[in-house]
């Protein structure tokens, strides 16, 4: 592509609120030069493990010693599981899905009133790709960023067409997120979850909504490029479509995370596993892109506060165990995360001394 019509093509993208629905519903037969990836971002399909599979565990018993081994096992050798019976309701699960596809199917004049130049707040953001600033080749992904400040912010500036839903969807998962970092904790020894810890492990909360639209080649693109989390803990909704792969860990080797009905995926996030000093593994994952259907997934990325510093936990290295990471201000380490190309696990490298 002649570079006068790629910088038209990311005006048209990014300027104008397009995003990639728009380049989508152009339905080009080939894929714009933009969108492709370089192979080794891309997923080599040969190197996917099609009999492995991450643990689905029960947690309508969560006091259950062997539930608690299944969560802190799973959190620590694949940094991925996937929970069922976890007690939020079908009908809160299927409306925020119903209104994340609501806010993508908006104008590109609504939607485009998200844009950074554009919202009313830096809190809510309407993005392509993962940072459109410094990508070389764009993730074939439209997403809208919330962070949550509080609830009066959220219902005056989150958009009308999804705020409700996805703000009881998100409050509704406080209490499975209490569930598992509290089973997590003990795991590390530390016996409860009170008021000196748990603004530290969930004091802020992010939720995007993810829109992956139909691809022309998706061979060639990618959804989201490969990536841990900078969270604590990751409580993701997906679909029925499927594309979530992980890496499996210390391997070259990925596993597809297949919807399981009714479930919620969760993963590690760079957070916790610096917190217990590389106990727990926040893990690579991607998503591919799809040729067949449009997909949505609804994340919501618990961290620490922006203005604590993380670093390994006292109870965690009392025993003399050799603190592998230092501590940072959990604020830098975001910067440092969004102010390049997302690249693997790379991100986790900055608190390593």
């Amino acid at each position: 592509m002649a570079p006068s019509s790629m910088l038209k093509l990311k005006e048209f993208v990014v300027d104008e609120g397009h995003g990639v629905k728009g380049v989508s519903e152009l339905n080009l037969k080939t894929l714009p030069e933009l969108f492709i990836q370089p192979v080794e971002r891309r997923l080599d399909m040969k190197k996917v493990l099609p009999d492995e599979l991450i643990p689905v565990i029960d947690m309508s018993n969560s006091d259950d010693p062997e539930v608690i081994k299944m969560v802190c096992d799973a959190a620590e050798k694949w940094g991925f599981f996937q929970i069922i019976n976890h007690g939020v309701p079908l009908s809160i699960i299927e409306d925020v899905k119903y209104a994340t596809h609501k806010f993508f199917n908006l104008s590109t004049n609504e939607k485009k009133k998200y844009l950074s130049q554009n919202s009313p707040t830096k809190n809510v953001r309407f993005l392509t790709s993962f940072n459109p600033e410094v990508d070389k080749a764009y993730e074939w992904k439209d997403h809208l960023s919330c962070f949550y400040v509080s609830d009066k912010e959220a219902l005056e500036f989150w958009p009308s067409v999804c705020k409700h839903q996805v703000l009881e969807y998100m409050k509704t998962c406080d209490s499975v997120i209490k569930t598992l970092l509290k089973v997590l904790i003990t795991g590390l020894g530390i016996p409860k979850l009170d008021e000196t810890n748990e603004p530290f492990l969930m004091g802020s909360k992010r939720i995007n909504l993810n829109y992956y639209p139909i691809c022309p080649n998706p061979e060639l693109s990618i959804g989201a490029s490969g990536h841990s989390d900078v969270s604590t803990l990751t409580i993701l909704l997906q679909d029925h479509t499927g594309g979530l792969y992980v890496r499996k860990h210390d391997s070259d080797s990925w596993v597809h995370v297949p919807p399981v009905k009714e479930s919620l995926t969760i993963n590690i996030g760079d957070a916790l596993q610096i917190m217990s000093n590389g106990r727990y593994k926040s893990v690579e994952h991607k998503v591919i892109a799809n040729g067949q259907e449009n997909r949505i997934s609804v994340p919501i990325f618990v961290n620490p506060r922006p203005s604590d510093v993380i670093g390994p936990l006292p109870e965690v290295i009392g025993q003399g165990e050799k603190a592998l990471y230092k501590n940072v201000l959990y604020s830098d380490y975001v910067k440092h995360f969004f102010r390049k190309s997302v690249n693997g696990k790379d991100t986790v490298d900055f608190a390593k001394f």
